[in-house]
């Protein structure tokens, strides 16, 4: 540890190993028969239930609770992976229950898997490697998310769905219990089907999010001019972008659209290609 234990007012249970260069906060609990690797920050208020292990370069935000047998920062899943410092970075108030696994990111790759604050990954769900997760996301139990997949605020996933690697989930997006998500998925789309096919808008996150009538409209008139299909979506894209009077939700659609990306865009027909 950074300092001498008698100097932190935490509790770390006698059965558990905190290794030598560990940075622990103030007011932190760890439980029983937890691992604390060298190299790993624990901020303050933190919570280890009991047979957490914690490894690498791993940051773990103010106020986080890490629920039984969850692993954080261990080695990628990545046969290229030769033992480099990359690092896992988990924000602040963050849920992590049972049997959770997150991992650092690759050094090809910018070296870096990010988790925003505030956000739930209920039991057995699972980061790879160079993942970014945002703010206030609810990953729940056994999702699985390959790397290089980013997934936007607000997103809300249902059990078992599972995104393929260097997938984007735009913000305020909804995904389906069992969901295959293979192609990108537009901020406010609500996703469900395997292959995943896009079924609407997450209006009810919307209307929790404080969105008012006149953006929810705007945002159902962009998706109907979008996927409209008598001609292709970049057309139907370039169209509403020539428009002046979209709002800031419609731009965000837009901009997502925009970016560049290795996969599709999902769509409300199976098959159909961004």
């Amino acid at each position: 540890m950074s300092a001498p234990a008698a100097l932190h007012p935490s509790r770390i249970h006698p059965s558990s190993i905190v290794e030598d260069g560990a940075e622990i906060g103030r007011n932190v609990e760890i439980g029983p028969f937890c691992h604390i690797g060298p190299k790993v920050r624990l901020g303050d208020n933190v919570r280890l239930m009991s047979h957490v292990v914690i490894d690498g370069c791993t940051t773990l935000g103010a106020g986080c609770v890490v629920f039984p047998n969850a692993v954080l920062g261990c080695a990628p899943q990545n046969i290229h992976y030769k033992g480099e410092d990359t690092e896992l970075l988990i924000g602040q108030g963050c849920t992590i229950r049972e049997g959770v696994t997150m991992h650092p990111g690759m050094p090809s790759f910018g070296g870096t898997t990010t988790v925003g604050d505030n956000s739930m990954f209920l039991a057995y769900s699972h980061v790879a490697h160079d993942c970014h997760v945002g703010s206030n996301v609810i990953l729940s139990n056994n999702v699985m998310l390959a790397g290089h997949v980013t997934i936007g605020d607000r997103v809300i996933m249902g059990g078992g769905a599972a995104v393929h690697q260097f997938t984007r989930v735009g913000h305020h997006a909804f995904i389906g219990g069992l969901a295959a998500v293979s192609n990108d998925v537009i901020p406010y789309g609500m996703l469900n089907g395997n292959p995943g096919v896009l079924m609407g808008l997450n209006i009810i996150g919307m209307q929790r999010s404080g969105f008012d009538k006149p953006a929810i409209h705007a945002v159902r008139r962009a998706f109907k001019a979008i996927f409209d299909p008598a001609s292709p979506i970049r057309e139907n894209v370039a169209r509403l972008r020539a428009q002046t009077d979209n709002n800031a939700a419609v731009a965000d659609i837009i901009a997502f659209i925009d970016a560049e990306s290795e996969r599709a865009l999902s769509s409300p027909a199976r098959g159909q290609r961004g």
